[in-house]
């Protein structure tokens, strides 16, 4: 039967099933809800097929998640992140999914600080006391090009009602400050601009409301999954372009429907702290493999 088993620690009971062996071991874990199917290949495995990275996210057939993160073997590096999103399409970046990764790789080797190659570049991740974990996401990208955009605008002032801001953190983003970020229709406003044509590879969507000079409140639609609870590089791209329009410093608190994220804009990256949850370990079986 199609499915999965799960287990605890190195997968001792895991280690015992019948399709252990043939089958495929992953972790369930999650940054403020924003939640992750994570693979570990760095001793060898195949890429993963589109529709099986669909029917892993499938919350009912599947497992589900928000985004899917693969850790490879890195030379140059501690690891190498491979993200995909919950439709099967490929991700530069996924903040709080390496968060979560970075967390679990400092307690496997008991360091406290490592990197992380991405799409997006090397990432140092920091272990920042008090069960917090902190990412540097680089540098913003704010020219048109890099975002990237269709046109050559000012990616200060988008010219799309609400006038929203473009920001690029290695995929791209479109953030809105309103009024009340609650009372956003999220789940129709989302789609609309997630693939409108200013945006070549779809984008993130944000609705922002400033809650004072160091405090956003927040809420966000992915490309590829839909409304999440919270968004790393969201977070890190609503607070770049909350200082760039001069409504908050460059070190905020960005308040989401799952929790709280700190946002430090600093000469060398935007860096994010935040907590990670650990949450099962588990075994996709040959079949639901095959049928994947």
């Amino acid at each position: 039967m199609a499915g999965f088993v799960s287990g605890g620690g190195l997968y001792p009971g895991l280690m015992r099933t019948r399709d252990h062996k043939n089958g495929l071991p992953f972790m369930k874990m999650h940054g403020l809800g924003n939640d992750f199917v994570v693979i570990d290949q760095r001793q060898g495995g195949t890429p993963l097929a589109p529709t099986l990275v669909a029917a892993i996210a499938d919350r009912h057939r599947g497992v589900g998640f928000d985004q899917l993160a693969v850790i490879e073997a890195a030379q140059d590096a501690d690891a190498r992140l491979v993200f995909y999103n919950a439709d099967g399409s490929p991700s530069a970046t996924c903040g709080n999914a390496t968060r979560c990764i970075a967390r679990h790789l400092m307690d496997e080797t008991r360091q406290t600080a490592l990197t992380l190659v991405t799409e997006r570049g090397r990432l140092l991740a920091e272990d920042a006391g008090g069960g917090m974990t902190s990412v540097n996401m680089g540098p913003p990208m704010l020219d048109w090009q890099n975002v990237p955009l269709a046109d050559p605008i000012d990616t200060l002032h988008l010219p799309i009602p609400g006038d929203p801001v473009a920001t690029g953190m290695g995929n791209p983003h479109c953030t809105f400050f309103v009024a009340d970020a609650a009372a956003v229709d999220l789940a129709s406003f989302g789609p609309a601009h997630e693939h409108h044509p200013l945006f070549p590879e779809r984008t993130n969507v944000q609705v922002a409301q400033v809650i004072g000079p160091d405090r956003l409140r927040m809420r966000v639609w992915e490309r590829g999954t839909g409304i999440t609870l919270a968004s790393g590089s969201s977070s890190c791209a609503t607070a770049v372009a909350a200082a760039r329009r001069g409504l908050t410093g460059r070190k905020v608190w960005i308040e989401l429907d799952g929790g709280h994220l700190r946002i430090d804009w600093r000469e060398d990256g935007v860096w994010m702290t935040g907590p990670t949850a650990h949450v099962f370990d588990g075994v996709f079986t040959a079949d639901f493999l095959g049928a994947g």
